[in-house]
């Protein structure tokens, strides 16, 4: 079978849902949700996933959908919104009225409801991103979506939660808008998200939790990344003077809206970190099977004009600089790196990337790990789209290291 046929095939499995559904109930339970993401976005069309128990006991996510306007040619954008942390049927409704009153049309919406208060009431928890892989999943066989225009933002807890997936799940969104939040960014480091827009909006009196200084110290870091970077790093981090935790939210999704995701940049950098416990173990075009440190490793990757590809590996290592005197919780951190001995990767490559009709150089920390032309293969095509279900990621070449 050529491989051109075989991608055909691969993604009417993937249009059908089946890549992603265990059983004919869950099946239904996705083409449902489908179904109600085309319709018109009101408080009567609602759905509700049941989260597995053993990664959140007793949890039903439910969720508004929808859209706002006519589909464009290229699909819909898609909106993720995330609400905050007060009584969890008041912050939902306040979700739906504020999805209908942003100026981010023709645009799809998915407003979902925290499932649980108490200790349950944080958006990057396991059983959460259960249900973020599965939408990811489900709006990347859509049709009806144009892919390269997924966006995650919230407020308050959302912003909290907002700024985690940004980095979590950065080569899935085109950009992000955490509002009213601010993360130490050991919990959502800044480097993973280079290749997409970032706006971050705060009031500069947004005292709890020093919302207002987290967010001045992401918008200094992504200001020290652009200068390194600077065609990488696009943000807007303000923080509003003289506003507390209320702010003016409508200039987030009108401004997210202005960027389309780069799915294979030439160049990246991310720190395989951990949410919940829970490390991805691939980003963009790496899928990483061994690693040297068992806390955090970042990753750079760069496609160099000469056919050859530079992957710098190093171990991570947080240094506490500010602990807050209160909470004593760990705040502000300086990183330092150890070049990692060694590894094992999965590098997929497209003509984006290299010209894969000639020989293809990659060096680890400077050292020649491959040079050799790289063969396409079914068997890698099927593992790509296992990994990430992206018809903008459809490799079919990817070279095994290890150092």
């Amino acid at each position: 079978m050529k491989i051109k046929t075989f991608i055909i095939g691969l993604f009417a499995l993937s249009l059908c849902g089946n890549i992603y559904a265990n059983d004919n109930a869950e099946q239904k339970e996705l083409d449902a949700f489908r179904k109600q993401l085309t319709e018109t976005l009101s408080k009567e069309n609602v759905t509700t996933w049941t989260i597995p128990a053993d990664l959140e006991p007793n949890a039903k996510m439910n969720f508004y959908l929808g859209t706002k306007g006519e589909k464009p040619e290229n699909g819909y954008p898609v909106f993720l919104y995330l609400h905050g942390s007060g009584p969890r049927s008041a912050e939902w409704s306040t979700g739906l009225r504020l999805a209908q009153h942003f100026q981010d049309g023709p645009s799809m919406y998915i407003v979902p409801q925290i499932p649980q208060e108490g200790e349950w009431y944080r958006w990057w928890q396991r059983g959460k991103q259960w249900a973020w892989e599965r939408i990811l999943g489900i709006l990347l066989s859509m049709p009806e979506v144009d892919k390269s225009r997924i966006y995650v933002f919230g407020i308050s807890e959302g912003g909290y939660g907002s700024q985690r997936l940004a980095s979590y799940y950065a080569d899935f969104f085109a950009a992000a808008g955490p509002m009213a939040g601010g993360e130490p960014l050991i919990n959502a480091p800044v480097e993973n998200i280079g290749n997409i827009g970032f706006s971050f909006l705060t009031g500069d009196k947004d005292l709890m939790f020093y919302r207002n200084l987290l967010t001045r110290t992401t918008g200094e870091k992504l200001d020290s990344m652009q200068v390194l970077f600077p065609n990488e790093y696009k943000h807007r981090v303000e923080l509003i003077p003289n506003m507390g935790h209320s702010i003016d939210y409508t200039p987030t999704t009108p401004w997210l809206a202005k960027f389309k995701r780069n799915a294979q940049p030439r160049h990246f950098i991310w720190e395989n970190l951990e949410m919940d416990g829970k490390k991805r173990n691939n980003f963009y075009n790496l899928e990483v099977l061994s690693e040297y440190d068992t806390y955090r490793t970042q990753y750079e990757f760069t496609a160099n004009a000469d056919n050859s590809i530079d992957i710098k590996v190093d171990a991570v290592k947080y240094n506490t600089t500010w602990k807050d005197p209160r909470w004593g919780i760990d705040m502000l951190f300086s990183k330092s790196y150890t070049p990692a001995e060694h590894g094992q990767l999965r590098v997929y490559l497209s003509d984006q990337l290299v010209d894969l009709k000639k020989k293809v150089t990659i060096r680890v920390n400077g050292k020649l790990v491959f040079n050799g032309k790289v063969k396409a293969s079914k068997k890698t095509l099927k593992q790509a789209q296992q990994l990430w279900g992206d018809p903008m990621r459809s490799f079919n070449h990817a070279v095994l290291l290890e150092w």
